[in-house]
């Protein structure tokens, strides 16, 4: 195994951070932040307004870990308030014995592309050995957390607010095979970035699973990675397993959920390359469902899933028409790019610019519905990726695709998913924690 600079990957990352987001990053970043030894910056701090649960878990002395070998998921966002690694600060907390990292899709580093992750290696830091669990299930992801040793494993990994965004689904395998090895499990809460108030979309047709969406939870879903893992655990996890996870939660202190990130005090570390801001998260929910198409959503650019566009679209005209359909809290700009990397790298691509004016009143699933909408009018029978099912299992919903080939506009497709939904809330308010 062949250990990484892992703090080295983290200072570069944030040098490039600094020239793709301009000034709104700039803001961001807190002016203490570097690449300097983790000694003092594991020293609590009261910088920020909330609290997230590893900030609550080492004030209370890290109590729950103690006798234990602790095993953590965790990645690049995996920080306390001074962005230090929770990994590095539990290796340097006396009463903790760390015995193991996994790491999710792009790896505990964050160093691979979408759909991909780092291979088993040793942490340089902590000395600990990285085993890889992306889309690992069943018998293999059991075999490794057996393998690895630990005692109590801990999630904490910084979500989107997104059901295809996948780290959530790799709390879910985990919580099944912890179910199973009778593993106890520590979910530490970290902010709905995109705020917590509702859920909103397409709730998933369970023939549909797949790693972009494993239960039948709304597009966004507006919970809390605490607050999915009570869900999963009292719902879906005994349907599965045959019994609940030995599940315990720390949850953060001061969030509230009408905030979005930007209010909470906190730094965004992007949790996967493409996912550089907090506004790209709050896009994502709609855009990301062009990941069916054969559009671009802007990876390889500045403005991933802000920029979306073909060879052969016609920007300016889906831009008039999506402006025409009358979605609030955004507006809509005809723009050319050209993305570093596949499937469209150096090509000369023209679509529109999602452009967020309003973050309260901008709906981010009714305006990635318009803009399939007005899309696929534009671009005729060949809009869609492969056979559209990629599309079905983003959007969790068979029906959507074809209702789209004959038409239908955002309102009527709303309508398809209005029952589940309604359902979904009301399930959903059971396992809310704030």
């Amino acid at each position: 195994m062949t250990p990484l600079p892992r703090r080295a990957l983290a200072h570069q990352s944030g040098k490039a951070l600094l020239g793709l987001g301009g000034a709104f990053l700039a803001s961001c970043l807190p002016a203490q932040a570097s690449s300097a030894s983790p000694g003092p910056a594991c020293a609590p701090s009261s910088a920020g307004r909330v609290k997230t649960g590893f900030e609550k878990l080492r004030e209370g002395g890290y109590a729950p870990l103690l006798g234990h070998k602790v095993g953590v998921i965790a990645n690049v966002a995996s920080v306390d308030n001074t962005l230090t690694s929770i990994v590095d600060c539990l290796h340097l907390a006396p009463s903790v014995r760390l015995h193991a990292i996994f790491g999710p899709e792009h790896g505990f580093r964050g160093s691979m592309k979408e759909g991909f992750s780092e291979p088993e290696t040793q942490d340089p830091e902590t000395g600990c050995t990285v085993y890889d669990i992306y889309a690992k299930t069943g018998d293999a992801l059991k075999s490794i957390l057996k393998k690895s040793g630990i005692t109590l494993l801990i999630f904490d990994i910084q979500d989107t607010g997104s059901r295809f965004y996948t780290y959530i689904w790799t709390l879910f395998d985990c919580m099944m095979a912890c179910a199973e090895l009778g593993l106890p499990l520590l979910v530490l809460d970290r902010p709905n970035p995109i705020s917590g108030l509702n859920a909103s979309g397409p709730v998933l047709d369970p023939r549909l699973a797949s790693f972009v969406g494993r239960a039948p939870i709304a597009l966004r879903h507006g919970m809390t990675v605490a607050e999915l893992a009570r869900l999963f655990n009292a719902v879906f996890i005994p349907e599965k397993a045959g019994q609940k996870a030995s599940l315990d939660i720390i949850p953060m202190e001061g969030w509230q959920r009408g905030m979005f990130f930007e209010e909470t005090g906190l730094t965004w570390c992007p949790p996967s390359p493409n996912m550089p801001t907090p506004l790209t998260a709050l896009v994502y929910p709609g855009t990301c469902l062009f990941e069916g198409s054969r559009f671009s959503v802007g990876r390889g650019t500045t403005m991933p899933f802000l920029y979306l566009g073909g060879e052969d679209v016609d920007g300016h005209a889906w831009a008039t028409a999506a402006t025409k359909a009358g979605c609030t809290g955004v507006a809509f700009q005809d723009v050319w790019f050209t993305p570093l990397v596949d499937p469209f790298k150096n090509t000369l691509l023209h679509g529109l610019h999602c452009a967020v004016t309003d973050r309260t009143q901008f709906d981010p699933v009714a305006t990635g519905m318009t803009l399939l909408s007005t899309a696929r009018r534009l671009a005729g029978p060949s809009f869609w990726r492969g056979t559209g099912k990629t599309f079905d299992q983003l959007s969790g919903n068979t029906q959507i695709r074809l209702l789209l080939d004959k038409g239908a506009d955002a309102t009527a497709l709303a309508a398809l998913w209005e029952k589940d939904l309604a359902a979904f809330r009301a399930l959903r308010q059971t396992f809310l924690l704030y």
